[in-house]
C-alpha cells in the first residue's frame, strides 16, 4: 500500500521532542500532529485543498519546518527564499499559479505587495513566543473567510503534488518540479535508512529550508525515524558550536563551503566537539574536496558522509555507506534509493568503468517538469532521468561525478573538468577554497580560470599557482586567470555556481 507524509510521521513517539530550536521549548511529535491536522483544517476553509499551490515565504527556523510538513501534507507546498527581490517573487508566484501566500504576520517581505498585485490570498503566520518552537496558527490577512471550503480537502493522496520547487535556472529559465506525496515519502525513507536514524538521533539543522536538500535530509527523514530537529535561524560559523552545545547533536548536513566554515573555527571549539561526539557528519548538493574530509573527520573523529542529491529526485540518489561500509572519499558513493545507470548520447547504457551521463529511476524521481515537453524530451530516456553530471561507475558500483556537463570547460576543442582543477589547487598548503570556470575567450571560445580563498596568515600569488596546476597536469588545464577573494561566490543555499560566475566576476570575451 502506498503511504502518505501522515504515514511517515506517525512513528514518533508522543511525548518524544520533535523539533527544537535555540532557546525554545521542543514541540513533541504529538503537538507536531496536531499542528499539522489543525492547519489543513485551516486551509480547507480558507478553500485551499489538495493541489491547491501555496507559496511559503519564511526565515529559516522551526515555524519554517512545521508550516512545511503541514502544507505538504493536505496541499501544494512551494517554500520560496525570503531573500528573493520583488521581480522575481512576482515571476515565481505567477509561474506557480499560488492560491495563497504564507508570510509572518511582521513581515514586510516585497513578496506581500506582489501577492496583493497578483490577487494572491495573503496568509499571516502568527507565533506565541512562550509556544514551543514550530508552533503555529494561520490567518488570513483579510481577515475574511473563504466563500465555501476547499472541494478537495483532508489529508493528501500518494499522486497528490505535495511540493513544487524550481530549479536553478543557471543556463535557462527555471523549471517547474513537481513532488508527489510518494516522491517525498521514498526520498525521506531512503535517506533514513542510508543513514540508519534512531528515535535517539539530533539533527543540528543549519540548511535553508526553501531548498530540497535541507527540507528531506534536514527534517523529513530524521522525523519519519521519530528522532529530533535542530533548527537554526540558518547557518551561521559563528554560532555553530554554542548551537551544537545546546542541541547536543548526533549529526549534521550542510554543503561543502559550510563544511569549510566549520573546519576553520574547529580547532578552538575542540571542548565543544568533545562535549558532543557525532555520530557522522554529511555532505551534499557539491562535490566535497577529499583534503577537506580528511580535515574534518579528524576534527570530529566521525565519518563524514558524502551524498549525491538533485530536485528532481527529491534529494538523495546516492551515499557512501556508514561504517563498517566502504567511504571512498571524492565518490559520491552507491545507489540510495533509485537505480543508478551511466548512459552514452545515444540513451544506451554503458558498461561499469565507462565514462557517461548518469541517469536515475525510482520512486524518489519527479515524472517530469511541468508544463515544458521539450525539457521532458531531453530529460528521460527509456524512462531514466538524464542527471546532466558527466561520471563513471566503478567496479563495486560507487559514482565519481567527473562534472557537470554543462560546466565542462571547451577550451579550443579541449575539455577541462573544473573539479580535477579544483582538487589539484586544494592540494597547495596556501589555498583553503577554490573554484574553477569558463571564461568566454574570443578564439578558443572558453579558457579557464579561478576563484581562490587563500589560508589565513599564507600566501600565494596567481604565477606560482600557475605553475604548480602546471606541474600536475597539461597546458590547457592551467587557470589562466586566477582571482583571490576573501569568500567564494556561492548561490543563496550555499552552493558553488560555476555557470555565469565569468559574467558575475566581469571576466567577459
Amino acid at each position: 500500500m502506498s503511504i502518505v507524509l501522515q504515514d511517515l510521521l506517525a512513528c514518533g513517539a508522543n511525548h518524544a521532542p520533535a523539533i527544537s530550536a535555540p532557546a525554545r521549548l521542543p514541540l513533541n511529535f504529538d503537538a507536531l500532529r496536531t499542528l499539522i491536522a489543525t492547519t489543513i483544517e485551516q486551509l480547507n476553509a480558507l478553500g485551499i485543498g489538495r493541489n491547491d499551490r501555496v507559496a511559503i515565504v519564511l526565515p529559516n527556523g522551526p515555524e519554517m519546518a512545521t508550516c512545511f510538513m503541514a502544507c505538504a501534507s493536505g496541499v501544494t507546498s512551494a517554500p520560496l527564499n525570503p531573500a528573493y527581490r520583488a521581480d522575481e517573487f512576482e515571476f515565481y508566484l505567477n509561474d506557480l499559479h499560488a492560491k495563497a501566500l504564507i508570510v509572518e504576520r511582521s513581515s514586510t517581505l516585497p513578496a506581500i505587495a506582489v501577492a496583493e498585485k497578483l490577487g494572491v490570498r495573503i496568509i499571516e503566520l502568527v507565533v506565541e513566543p512562550e509556544q514551543a518552537a514550530g508552533h503555529f496558527t494561520l490567518t488570513p490577512r483579510d481577515g475574511k473567510p473563504a466563500g465555501s471550503a476547499a472541494a478537495h480537502g483532508g489529508y493528501a493522496l500518494p499522486g497528490d503534488v505535495s511540493m513544487v520547487l524550481h530549479t536553478s535556472g543557471t543556463t535557462s529559465r527555471p523549471k517547474i518540479v513537481p513532488l508527489t506525496q510518494g516522491n517525498l515519502v521514498a526520498s525521506a525513507t531512503n535517506i533514513r535508512n542510508s543513514l540508519q536514524f534512531v528515535p535517539e538521533d539530533c539533527g543540528l539543522n543549519v540548511m535553508p529550508l526553501f531548498h530540497i536538500h535541507g527540507l528531506i535530509a534536514g527534517v523529513l527523514a530524521p522525523l519519519a525515524a521519530g528522532s529530533q530537529v535542530f533548527c537554526t535561524p540558518g547557518f551561521n560559523a559563528l554560532k555553530f558550536f554554542a548551537w551544537m552545545d545546546e542541541a547536543r547533536p548526533t549529526w549534521y548536513t550542510a554543503v561543502p563551503t559550510m563544511h569549510q566554515a566549520i573546519v576553520s573555527r574547529g580547532k578552538g571549539n575542540a571542548d565543544v566537539i568533545a562535549r558532543n561526539p557525532l555520530r557522522f557528519l554529511r555532505s551534499s548538493s557539491s562535490s566535497m574536496p577529499p583534503q577537506v574530509i580528511q580535515e574534518l573527520e579528524a576534527l570530529f573523529q566521525a565519518p563524514l558522509i558524502e551524498a549525491y542529491g538533485m530536485t528532481e529526485a527529491t534529494h538523495q540518489m546516492a551515499c557512501n555507506p556508514l561504517p563498517p561500509g566502504v567511504r571512498k572519499p571524492g565518490m559520491v558513493g552507491i545507489a540510495a534509493g533509485p537505480e543508478i545507470g551511466i548512459m552514452d548520447t545515444e540513451g544506451s547504457l554503458l558498461p561499469r568503468g565507462s565514462v557517461g551521463e548518469i541517469v536515475i529511476r525510482g520512486a524518489n524521481v519527479t515524472a517530469g517538469y511541468e508544463n515544458n515537453p521539450k525539457a521532458n524530451e531531453e530529460g528521460f530516456t527509456h524512462g531514466w532521468f538524464r542527471t546532466g553530471d558527466q561520471g563513471v561507475m566503478d567496479a563495486d558500483g560507487y559514482i565519481s561525478i567527473t562534472g557537470r556537463l554543462k560546466e565542462i570547460i571547451n577550451r579550443g576543442g579541449e575539455k577541462v573538468s573544473p573539479r580535477e582543477v579544483d582538487e589539484i589547487l586544494m592540494d597547495h598548503a596556501a589555498v583553503a577554497q577554490v573554484v574553477c570556470f569558463g571564461m568566454p575567450h574570443p578564439k578558443l571560445g572558453e579558457e579557464v580560470a579561478a576563484v581562490v580563498v587563500l589560508r589565513e596568515g599564507q600566501s600565494a600569488t596567481e604565477r606560482e599557482l600557475q605553475a604548480f596546476v602546471s606541474s600536475r597536469a597539461a597546458e590547457y588545464k592551467v587557470p589562466k586567470k586566477i582571482l583571490f577573494m576573501d569568500e567564494i561566490p556561492k548561490g543563496a543555499t550555499g552552493k558553488l555556481q560555476r555557470i555565469g560566475l565569468a559574467a558575475k566576476l566581469g571576466l567577459g570575451g
